[in-house]
């Protein structure tokens, strides 16, 4: 009995210990993250204080958390003219339609070259993988869209984005990862290969197309050179982020022409009572506009990540 009860001491000590460790380890862990969100989150959060906050008021700095004078001028200063809302049309509609036709396009061409009984897949395959790493450069690329007569046409948007071979890597890996005995059945029933790609195929590769369509919305929503290279002469084919990034140019210039900032914050603190935007109000709000759309599709998808990270690493 003696025995028994020593052993019983023994082992609620050393469950005492451990939880006493594991209670320590967590609180290390809970303190770490705690630290990486508050990283991750006061950047943005303090933008959008700026954005809310008087421009010259902002040259003062001290702005933390919340807006020091409250106004709504930098966002009213941005869609003062039509530029911003037929930008945001055209930002709106390429994200949908490049995001739908390259998931698409790219899906199918993973499928085609997933199939072990095409010949050259292994060469096309390779091509693609190459054509990743090896770029032919800014200068061939605008005479190749020069050729094609792509040049100020909105299908300069859709046209070159069709394939994304990142992607591609992405859905054919997953694909490799499907039993094959799916397709064989399919093709035993009569089904064509169109047929096994939307009805069979395409349900089973859910997550790795919901991944890539984020990818590809989000890189299509961000973009603004190939506006600037292709379409800057065009106006009415202009993207969001081509405006929001003319008008910060066009904001940084002023005050660079204008009085030193130093001034402004001066006649600012002396009782000036006029809102006017500055560089860091007009960049602040402009975050904001650009990233918002992002923020509310992210959550649905968000998911996905792991998966698609997973079998990314992964390759034949």
């Amino acid at each position: 009995m003696m025995i028994d009860e020593k052993k019983r001491n023994e082992y609620a000590a050393a469950r005492r210990r451990t939880n006493v460790s594991n209670f320590i380890l967590d609180f290390i862990i809970y303190i770490v993250l705690a630290f990486v969100v508050i990283a991750t989150v006061y950047p943005f959060w303090n933008t959008i204080a700026i954005s809310f906050n008087d421009g010259l008021d902002s040259l003062k700095g001290g702005i933390k958390l919340i807006p020091r004078k409250w106004t709504f001028q930098n966002y009213s200063n941005l869609f003062v003219t039509d530029r911003i809302p037929k930008a945001l049309i055209i930002s709106v509609s390429r994200t949908v339609l490049q995001t739908v036709l390259s998931v698409f396009c790219t899906s199918m061409l993973a499928y085609a070259l997933s199939r072990k009984e095409f010949v050259i897949r292994k060469p096309l395959t390779t091509i693609l993988v190459i054509s990743m790493y090896v770029n032919a450069g800014l200068i061939p690329g605008y005479m190749l869209i020069k050729n094609l007569h792509l040049l100020g046409k909105y299908s300069v948007y859709i046209i070159p984005c069709l394939v994304d071979v990142f992607n591609f890597i992405l859905v054919r890996t997953y694909i490799n990862g499907l039993p094959d005995s799916f397709v064989e059945s399919a093709r035993i029933d009569g089904a064509n290969e169109f047929k096994i790609f939307m009805q069979i195929i395409m349900p089973l590769i859910i997550p790795s197309i919901a991944m890539i369509c984020l990818f590809t919305a989000v890189n299509a929503w961000n973009s603004w050179f190939d506006t600037y290279l292709y379409c800057s002469n065009k106006p009415k084919l202009h993207s969001l982020q081509y405006v929001l990034m003319s008008f910060l140019q066009q904001s940084q210039n002023q005050s660079a022409s204008a009085a030193d900032a130093n001034s402004m914050a001066v006649a600012a603190s002396a009782g000036s009572t006029a809102s006017k935007s500055t560089p860091i109000s007009i960049r602040s709000s402009i975050t904001v506009v650009a990233t918002l759309p992002i923020l509310v599709v992210y959550p649905f998808v968000q998911k996905y990540f792991v998966v698609g990270m997973t079998i990314g690493g992964v390759k034949e």
